[in-house]
């Protein structure tokens, strides 16, 4: 059986290769750069927001009370007359992303480590770099991009920004499968 400290030096090496590769994808191509729309007068619409003084969170609009709600006349008619709008308000003042990056980089090293322990259950030390490149593979891949499609199932958010960022899930989970093949106990 093969331990979990085993596996700690590919999960991280792993989460250090993803990092410095999503890093070079959402910052050095134009891959994401069309992910999100400009809101159109985006300086009228925030002046109308602000005295609202929203906490960050998730909204949506028009939200009805109950499902028996969503069949009233008066819930029918606001959806119709629109807009109908989902939206996240994140904490004012804050631009820099290094939370997000450090949360990212954890978030990549719990993907390598669970999908190295779940290989780990299935395959011996000494396992060739193919069958260990498989099994990494798949289990990053769903971990990295499957809960995206709940995004454009449920909340409208573009197909072509979900595939684009499954994608990136498929990339990631072969660079993580690839190391793990590398660095797979002996």
């Amino acid at each position: 059986m093969i331990s979990v400290t085993a596996l700690l030096v590919p999960a991280l090496v792993s989460a250090v290769i993803v990092f410095i590769t999503s890093s070079v994808i959402h910052m050095l191509t134009p891959w994401h750069a069309g992910d999100f729309q400009k809101i159109p007068n985006e300086g009228a619409v925030l002046d109308a927001l602000r005295p609202f003084n929203l906490a960050p969170g998730s909204y949506v609009g028009p939200r009805p009370s109950s499902m028996k709600d969503m069949g009233t006349p008066e819930f029918q008619e606001k959806a119709r007359r629109g807009p109908r709008v989902m939206l996240r308000v994140m904490p004012n003042g804050q631009t820099g992303m290094g939370k997000q990056l450090a949360l990212w980089f954890l978030y990549s090293a719990v993907i390598a480590l669970l999908a190295g322990f779940i290989t780990s259950r299935a395959l011996q030390a000494g396992a060739t770099y193919p069958v260990v490149f498989k099994f990494v593979a798949v289990i990053a891949a769903a971990a990295y991009s499957l809960g995206l499609w709940q995004e454009s199932i449920w909340y409208s958010r573009s197909w072509v920004t979900t595939l684009k960022s499954t994608i990136d899930g498929v990339i990631y989970a072969s660079l993580t499968a690839g190391v793990f093949g590398w660095l797979w106990p002996r």
